[in-house]
């Protein structure tokens, strides 16, 4: 009787070992391998879905083309403009010349901070603008002032209206009343000096 309960003990532990290997041979697809170190790790969890980012920073870092050359363009040319108010501060005849060089160069200055700063959230490197030439005359300077305005105030009402990104658009459209003003002054500056 010994002898029987140690034979069905064994048959059963065989069996056992059997349906073991059957069920892992259909659960894999084919028998487990010989290694447990090239066995995959098995998940307890399911993989960890990564949260969506904050909706803040979502746009950060996606510019659209058309932005991000807006971005840049004016970047260069707020740069170029606090060059050439220095220039007319430094270099004018005229005094209401050199007034208005002075405060291309203050307002430009803090515009380009806060477009600087823009361009950093955004991943965007402004590379450094470099003015050619050199001054020419009071006349030359507030003629170029009048043509230059007016380009930046059709660019920055289009990017206030039609950009994609909003913390730009915001920018351009707060921008585009100061560029505004900047313009009806370079007129009447320039009108003085006919």
């Amino acid at each position: 009787m010994k002898n029987k309960s140690k034979i069905i003990l064994r048959f059963g532990a065989v069996l056992f070992c059997l349906c073991f290997a059957v069920s892992a041979f259909g659960q894999y697809g084919r028998m487990p391998p010989a290694s447990a170190s090239s066995m995959p790790a098995m998940r307890t969890n399911p993989p960890a879905t990564p949260a969506p980012p904050p909706a803040t920073a979502a746009s950060h870092g996606k510019l659209s083309a058309k932005d991000k050359a807006f971005m840049m363009d004016a970047g260069k040319g707020g740069q170029l403009e606090v060059i050439w108010g220095q220039w007319a501060t430094q270099k004018g005849q005229n005094a209401d010349v050199k007034k208005f060089g002075n405060r291309m160069v203050t307002d430009h200055s803090k515009w380009n901070n806060e477009l600087m700063a823009l361009a950093k959230e955004e991943g965007v490197k402004i590379p450094t603008a470099k003015a050619s030439g050199k001054w020419k005359s009071d006349k030359d300077y507030m003629t170029d002032m009048v043509e230059d305005h007016t380009k930046d105030l059709a660019a920055f009402q289009d990017e206030a209206q039609n950009g994609s990104d909003p913390d730009l658009k915001k920018w351009a459209d707060k921008t585009a009343k100061g560029v505004k003003k900047h313009l009806d002054m370079a007129k009447e500056v320039q009108g003085k000096l006919k």
